[in-house]
């Protein structure tokens, strides 16, 4: 397995400056979005990256014709309703949530019969909450192995009721799944939410797309939403912002070494992982948002004891900040992380414990002592995980340390160890 030895990080280059790579989010949805709605759509700034190549890979093969730019923007070619493939298709999605939980909701009321497949950790992360709802509206999906997860086979149908209940309690994908089918649907969607809704700001995310794209959608808090069946009208172009969950990461390297302005998203964002700063700024960052950077400067930093459910990939970057705060840091209401791209409570204590700190791991939360330590070079296991692997870069600023796998940061920040070590001194 590929290694790579970062040397102890002690200040920022001169001047050190960052623009965050395009939203992973964003970028599949509005792919997805302007692949079905009426017109073409110039979606610029896509992100290149594993995830939205599964995407592409996708829309290309149900038929949607893209065409990709020098400038990484991508003309779709809407096609105005749902899918329609005259043969069975099967789709390998890899681990692209965010391709597979929306894809499954729009195939499920589309024309024909497709499989829905990824890598092996794919084929780990539940989907029975989706799959379950959309069988409630008439949907015929089989689980081709375990029960509530992929791979799965999808026969197109043609929805009998507009109404449906989900939990909100495993992934606000599910949700978002729904939401973004509801305008493809002939009268519509009620979608009704059981139980307390995680990650609220990626469903705000998506609301806020879907009105780009035209789509009307009324609610009541994050327990109703009402999406009339009105379709996508594509806007002529639309750009895709900074990811916020790749800001975190430079974010926290400014408060620790030096000054840093990171470009590409700011308080103008629509991500809920922007309200990361304000973590920071509460645990004594030097931070000023502009409408499109983030200001942050290196300053003496608290222990936190947070509830991050609406921020759960940002929350990764709290961990480490262990080793340089004044007291413990506890991230609460996390229990989606062990559905991520792996079980990244029982990862990022494992990978912590290692530095010899104090690690209290329980079944929704991960707290953090760093006031004792060892003096070892830790060589961390990122678990095919990218946000294990960037999380983890931050403890060079403590001491050397080595990364296996760092290629796994291709999943959505191709080259981030590049412009980790460019930044760096």
């Amino acid at each position: 397995m590929q290694e790579l030895r970062l040397s102890r990080k002690t200040a920022l280059a001169e001047g050190a400056c960052v623009t965050v790579p395009p939203s992973k989010s964003l970028s599949n949805r509005a792919l997805l979005m302007a692949a079905l709605g009426r017109g073409e759509c110039l979606v610029r700034n896509v992100l290149k990256s594993d995830d939205t190549e599964r995407m592409l890979e996708a829309l290309t093969a149900l038929g949607v014709t893209l065409t990709r730019l020098e400038d990484g923007a991508v003309m779709v070619h809407g096609q105005g309703g749902l899918f329609k493939a005259s043969k069975p298709l099967t789709l390998d999605l890899g681990n692209a949530g965010t391709a597979m939980r929306p894809l499954c909701a729009a195939l499920a009321f589309s024309e024909g019969t497709f499989t829905l497949t990824g890598e092996a950790r794919m084929l780990e992360r539940p989907i029975g909450p989706l799959t379950e709802a959309l069988k409630e509206l008439g949907a015929s999906i089989e689980y081709l192995n375990n029960d509530g997860f992929p791979p799965l086979k999808i026969r197109g149908a043609c929805p009998h009721s507009h109404s449906v209940h989900i939990s909100g309690s495993t992934s606000s994908q599910f949700v978002t799944a729904l939401l973004m089918t509801g305008p493809l649907l002939e009268g519509g969607l009620e979608i009704r939410v059981q139980g307390d809704l995680i990650s609220k700001p990626y469903v705000d995310l998506t609301l806020s797309l879907m009105q780009r794209f035209g789509a009307k959608v009324s609610r009541e808090g994050y327990v109703r939403f009402n999406v009339e069946g009105t379709g996508y009208v594509n806007p002529k172009e639309i750009t895709v912002e900074g990811d916020a969950s790749s800001a975190s990461y430079f974010l926290a390297l400014g408060a620790l070494l030096g000054s840093l302005t990171v470009k590409g998203l700011g308080r103008n964002s629509v991500q809920g992982d922007v309200h990361f700063a304000g973590v920071l700024k509460k645990m004594g960052a030097d931070i000023t948002l502009h409408g499109e950077s983030i200001e942050v400067k290196k300053s003496a930093l608290k222990g936190i004891d947070i509830d991050m459910n609406d921020m759960p990939d940002a929350a990764m970057t709290l961990i480490p900040l262990a080793l340089f705060t004044d007291g413990p840091v506890t991230v609460r209401n996390v229990a989606s992380w062990r559905v991520k791209e792996t079980d990244r409570l029982s990862a990022l204590a494992t990978e912590m414990a290692k530095l010899g700190v104090k690690v209290e791991q329980g079944a929704d939360y991960l707290s953090v002592d760093g006031s004792v330590r060892n003096a070892v070079t830790p060589v961390f296991a990122t678990y095919n995980d990218h946000r294990m692997a960037m999380c983890l870069s931050l403890i060079a600023a403590d001491r050397e340390v080595v990364i296996e796998d760092p290629d796994c940061c291709r999943k959505t920040f191709p080259g981030y160890f590049d412009i980790f070590d460019a930044l760096t001194r």
